[in-house]
């Protein structure tokens, strides 16, 4: 694993020359609390997180909570969020652990040398979009300008907490203590952008969880740019 880890270090040190700190990759991570398979998943997406480049995210699903264990942190939402993608790619099926990349390539979440050829692939990819973000209390200004596409994209915004740990008590997991990272609470749509012209737009926000703007075509299809403010 050590030696996974140091690949992925170095598939996100590709990106650095080339995009700012604020520009990154998103790797969104479907999991939950009552599924065995995913806590590999879950620490591998603490590794990604830690990487300079990249947007990791842990979405929580609720399609498992029969098993015995209610996850919390889970929302039908999410659950959505991933039927679309399983759509979008033409299949019906959902499961965990499921990461995406950039919106496109779905990957088995705890195979490390599958994660690693995906990052070292969307970070290698140039950036399609230059994102600024700045906040001024409860506004949030997000200014973006395309280069070279002319296309009508969504514009998300994610708020995420960077840590959360919770004692399993029951279910597949029962027993143990998982620690998550970037747990998503809030993924909302807040506009449209035609990106012929420059974006500046303003929206609301409140609280002292993390900001991702997520620029995709659509809610499903590849994530065109993104950019974090913490």
């Amino acid at each position: 694993m050590r030696s996974i880890i140091k690949a992925l270090a170095f598939a996100a040190s590709l990106v650095a020359t080339s995009a700012n700190a604020e520009n990154a990759t998103v790797v969104e991570l479907f999991t939950s609390q009552g599924c065995s398979s995913c806590p590999p998943a879950d620490a591998m997406l603490t590794d990604i997180a830690n990487q300079p480049g990249v947007i990791a995210l842990a979405l929580h699903v609720d399609y498992w909570d029969y098993l015995g264990w209610k996850d919390d942190l889970a929302s039908p939402a999410f659950t959505q969020r991933q039927h679309r993608y399983a759509r979008a790619a033409g299949t019906a099926t959902v499961y965990t652990p499921q990461m995406i990349f950039g919106g496109v390539d779905h990957v088995v979440g705890s195979r490390p040398n599958e994660v690693m050829t995906h990052l070292m692939k969307h970070n290698a990819a140039r950036d399609l979009i230059d994102i600024k973000l700045s906040r001024n209390g409860n506004n949030l200004q997000i200014n973006a300008v395309a280069n070279g596409i002319s296309d009508t994209l969504t514009v998300q915004v994610v708020r995420y907490d960077p840590l959360i740990s919770r004692d399993i008590r029951r279910g597949e997991n029962a027993g143990k203590t998982i620690r998550y990272t970037n747990v998503v609470t809030d993924w909302d749509t807040v506009g449209e952008w035609r990106t012929t012209q420059p974006l500046a737009m303003r929206t609301s926000i409140s609280g002292n969880r993390h900001v991702v703007v997520v620029i995709q075509d659509g809610t499903s299809g590849p994530i065109i740019g993104a950019a974090r403010l913490r």
